[in-house]
């Protein structure tokens, strides 16, 4: 048998040791169960165990448990005695305390490095999906990325998408857009620069930008040859669940296109846990959920597994389900009709055990307890088994404002992404374009305005060469005269005398 991470074993009764094996650990997985049951200690295992194997890991912390990974668990906390006594019970017999190699992230900047991409690597349909767009507009959206790339326009931000939106609103340029790629309509422009406002409400203004993240600095080994564990901290983020989803779906998606083709390794290049996975699927239309289906069935051949975190199996499509090989299941509530229906659809996703009723177990099951299901060297599920988790060896609870900081000034990443940087792109690009365009207009005019005079200057030459008659002859004669006058009276009055001829 291969590597294998521990993950909890029956007790006294049923002392067979429930394992992950490293080498099947990219088929993908599972950890589903009520509020409370013990989701959240499971994953953090999980974590554990891959790190110690030399497995890099990104994990979602949705409520700011996970943060404790970073710190060993210490004899001083409250639950020492129940956590020695559990290991014990399963034969845990090198239980000990240690801590795993973090990297904080947050997509804010606020409890971890900022973490961004640019529009342009999110693209048209996530951002559609983002927006809440109809399919009208996300064309209109797709018309406004075409353009873009072929007149070599980067849409690196927010304000690159916005600028590049008021150029197409622009008559002429619509026309030619519409003439080249298919019409867009202003109405569908308003509507989408309108959902752009929304965004930026939700934060997705600092999402947006660079230095964008490099996907290998999450693949990243310590010196010590554990895993670096990345912690994306989201308990802002799951506030805007469409952004929350929406980045890690785009996260699965960038990895899936630029890691090679590796098969079934030895152990996973890097394991995705999704807490909250409803919230990928929730209104998500049948289009795209389809590429995501399609992503996490041929992502595991890139060497990457994913697990998803939720309450309930029924929050995935059957079609997603089916390709989860390694399931662990804390316990369900069955007090209404739909609950029922739920506990049901979990026992039957799992290898029957002919020592209980999985049905029944699943509503019995105690905090840290659930039904274990892997899979084997022949990639078959194994029999399901009551379970016990086997307790964390790093923090039990977040970390304090202080040794967050501390582990983040000596994150191996600090110094490339704390600092924005905002180099040209559409924006800048399309601003020094509007700006000649009103030079020129400004120097047509100026141009049209001296031609306009000199044409006046020119009539009036003309009118200026007719031969006077004697009337206005005897005008201009009492003019001078009278001009003369004046000049004396005003040389008089400036120089105080009059000036001798």
């Amino acid at each position: 048998m291969g590597k294998a991470i521990y993950i909890g074993g029956g007790g006294p009764e049923q002392n067979e040791a429930q394992t992950l094996l490293l080498n099947r650990a990219n088929r993908h997985g599972i950890i589903a169960g009520a509020t409370g049951t013990g989701k959240t200690v499971t994953l953090q295992i999980l974590a554990e165990g891959f790190s110690n194997e030399g497995v890099p890991v990104f994990c979602a912390d949705v409520k700011g448990d996970l943060s404790g990974l970073c710190m060993s668990g210490s004899e001083d906390f409250k639950l020492h005695e129940a956590f020695t006594s559990r290991a014990r019970t399963i034969g845990f017999d090198d239980y000990a305390y240690h801590d795993v190699p973090t990297v904080f992230w947050d997509v804010f900047g606020e409890k971890g490095h900022p973490v961004r991409a640019t529009i342009s690597e999110m693209g048209p349909t996530l951002l559609a999906r983002l927006m809440d767009l109809t399919e009208t507009q996300e064309g209109v959206l797709n018309v406004a990325f075409e353009y873009a790339d072929d007149e070599g326009l980067l849409l690196l931000d927010l304000k690159d998408l916005q600028k590049l939106l008021i150029h197409l609103g622009q008559k002429d340029v619509r026309d030619d857009v519409s003439l080249r790629y298919g019409n867009i309509a202003s109405a569908s422009l308003s509507a989408i620069q309108r959902s752009l406002l929304g965004l930026e409400r939700d934060g997705a203004e600092q999402f947006f930008g660079e230095p964008a993240l490099d996907l290998m600095d999450l693949m990243r080994v310590g010196l010590d040859g554990r895993g670096i564990v990345n912690i994306m901290d989201a308990t802002r983020l799951i506030n805007s669940p469409k952004l929350y989803s929406t980045f890690l779906l785009w996260l699965l998606s960038e990895l899936f296109e630029r890691l090679p083709e590796v098969g079934d390794p030895d152990k996973p290049k890097l394991v995705f846990f999704f807490d909250e996975a409803h919230l990928l699927f929730k209104d998500a239309p049948k289009a795209l959920l389809t590429k995501i289906e399609q992503v996490v069935r041929l992502i595991r051949s890139k060497g990457v597994g994913v697990y998803f975190v939720t309450q309930n199996p029924r929050d995935l499509p059957d079609s997603v389900l089916a390709q989860l090989g390694n399931r662990i299941q804390h316990a369900l509530r069955a007090y209404t009709p739909t609950e029922r229906k739920g506990v049901k659809a979990a026992s039957e996703s799992f290898r029957p055990n002919p020592d209980f009723d999985t049905e029944d177990v699943i509503t019995q099951l105690g905090t840290g307890e659930a039904l274990v299901s892997t899979l084997d060297e022949k990639a078959a599920p194994s029999v399901v088994q009551r379970t016990l988790i086997r307790p964390p060896s790093s923090r039990l609870g977040p970390v304090t404002p202080a040794e967050r900081k501390e582990i983040m000034s000596r994150s191996p990443v600090a110094a490339r992404y704390d600092e924005a940087v905002d180099r040209e792109s559409a924006y800048e690009i399309l601003l020094e374009k509007e700006e000649a365009a009103a030079e020129e207009a400004e120097r047509l005019a100026r141009q049209e305005e001296k031609a306009k005079k000199a044409l006046e200057k020119k009539k009036s030459r003309r009118r200026t060469s007719r031969r006077q008659t004697p009337t206005e002859a005897a005008v201009k004669t009492a003019t001078r005269t009278l001009a003369r006058d004046i000049t004396r009276y005003v040389l008089r009055g400036i120089l105080g005398g009059l000036k001798r001829r």
